[in-house]
């Protein structure tokens, strides 16, 4: 997708903060620190559209972005990271369920994954969680240009074991090469132009 237009809409922490349902929106979801504003942002061409940092936990609402006039980018809180204080990790939880339950406009969710760990159970929660309330998923290894390519090709295989995700279901992306850029968009483009 040629991106001409991408801007942030609202952040919301419940339905009723949500922007009027319309456009088919693309959920980016993963632990915290996994890259996931880096991702929005080679998606989209923008170096700043997302506020990235260094500091994991720093996303803690629902983020919508508009990309095109065509399609609404969702930026979820990052999960997982021990320092965010323990009552606003346990509001995080129904804040992310709740949208992505309900949601009707939701047409898929790009589930990151930092390429050099192994998926724990977090992670598997959430794969697992997805296929219940059937949300298509792209699956994305994010940080790739920190491995060799062997290093990738093993990476890729654990993954896949400790995940039950066929191989060939996932994309390894780097934001600093932007390989998987183009595999993703395509992804994209097919989910939330069936049906």
């Amino acid at each position: 997708m040629i991106v001409q237009s991408a801007e942030f809409i609202t952040s919301a922490t419940q339905p009723s903060q949500y922007p009027p349902a319309g456009l088919p929106e693309i959920a980016f979801a993963g632990k915290s620190n996994v890259g996931k504003s880096s991702l929005i942002n080679t998606l989209v061409n923008r170096r700043h559209l997302v506020k990235t940092s260094t500091t994991p936990g720093r996303t803690q609402l629902i983020n919508f972005f508009n990309v095109n006039d065509a399609l609404v980018f969702v930026d979820l809180p990052g999960y997982g990271y021990a320092k965010v204080p323990v009552a606003i990790q346990k509001r995080w939880k129904p804040m992310v369920e709740t949208y992505l339950s309900g949601r009707t406009t939701l047409k898929a969710a790009v589930l990151m994954m930092d390429i050099r760990r192994v998926p724990d159970d977090k992670d598997r929660y959430l794969i697992q969680w997805l296929a219940h309330y059937q949300i298509p998923v792209i699956y994305v290894l994010t940080k790739s240009d920190k491995l060799t390519r062997a290093q990738q090709i093993r990476q890729l295989a654990l993954i896949s074991d400790t995940t039950g995700i066929p191989q060939n279901h996932i994309i390894p992306f780097s934001a600093k090469t932007r390989t998987g850029k183009e595999l993703i968009w395509e992804a994209i483009e097919r989910i939330s132009h069936a049906g």
